[in-house]
């Protein structure tokens, strides 16, 4: 296969993880077996013309953009992007200033108080952290960390969460490859208290709740905790998750009472 094949092969799997799908849940949205987008990916096989059509629709971007290794998907922290950085990429989910502290310092206050259980790895993380942001919404109608969460197959997912990982790791949190009982697990522990002035005592006790409820749980479990939300739900696989939804939620998910009126 010659390198312009390589290349694409890796841009696909690198656009769809960035993406949250799955292998198996780009196959059932495109139509092109699992088996060969592994092969794909992995550079077993040329893409055909018809499969980089379909893949194009499915990432939302041009095929001449898909086709063109100059051109990429890329997750943007607002404050460390110029201007000529801005204009050669084709998706961007923008995170402003100010959402990335307040995501730096919850994620670091979740694992303060819960990053060394044995069951907490990547993927509990991620389910906390929608828990977190989406009951926030719930019950004050205002953002927490405001991540963009995307469905899939294990659950919600936040897009930013590996771009802000890679900022942060050495200096604020480590990152741990390890085991939890036989399958493969990522964890991260924090290298400095968080800063507790971005956090307001309301912000906290939802954080707390949040934890107190749902940190006990494995990855299986609070994955399929996570399915049974009507956010979830009425989501399209791989799409982004709407905070508006909450407002549909049944029990035990909802945390607002609905007959209150005293919510500001």
């Amino acid at each position: 296969m010659d390198s312009f094949y390589k290349k694409l092969s890796k841009k696909i799997k690198k656009i769809r993880e960035r993406l949250g799908f799955s292998q198996e849940m780009l196959a059932k949205k495109s139509g092109i077996s699992r088996v060969a987008i592994s092969l794909i990916e992995n550079g077993g096989r040329k893409i055909s013309a018809e499969e980089i059509a379909k893949l194009s629709k499915i990432f939302n971007i041009p095929t001449d953009v898909l086709l063109s290794l100059e051109e990429d998907i890329e997750v943007v922290l607002e404050a460390a992007v110029d201007r000529k950085t801005k204009d050669k990429t084709a998706i961007r989910i923008s995170v402003p200033q100010n959402n990335l502290t307040k995501f730096k310092e919850v994620l670091l206050y979740v694992l303060s108080k819960v990053g060394s259980k044995p069951n907490v790895g990547e993927s509990v993380l991620y389910k906390l952290l929608y828990f977190i942001d989406f009951n926030y919404y719930e019950k004050y109608e205002e953002q927490l960390i405001g991540a963009t969460y995307i469905k899939n197959h294990y659950g919600p997912t936040p897009t930013e969460f590996t771009k802000i990982i890679e900022e942060m790791e050495t200096k604020d949190l480590v990152k741990i490859q390890d085991n939890y009982f036989q399958y493969p697990q990522t964890k991260y522990l924090p290298l400095r208290k968080p800063d507790l002035s971005v956090i307001t005592a309301q912000e906290q006790k939802v954080i707390d709740d949040v934890i107190n409820t749902l940190s006990d749980k494995n990855a299986a479990e609070i994955s399929d905790y996570s399915h049974n939300d009507v956010p979830w739900q009425t989501a399209e696989d791989g799409a982004v998750i709407d905070y508006e939804s909450v407002f549909y939620r049944t029990q035990p998910y909802s945390v607002r009472g609905y007959g209150d009126e005293n919510i500001q």
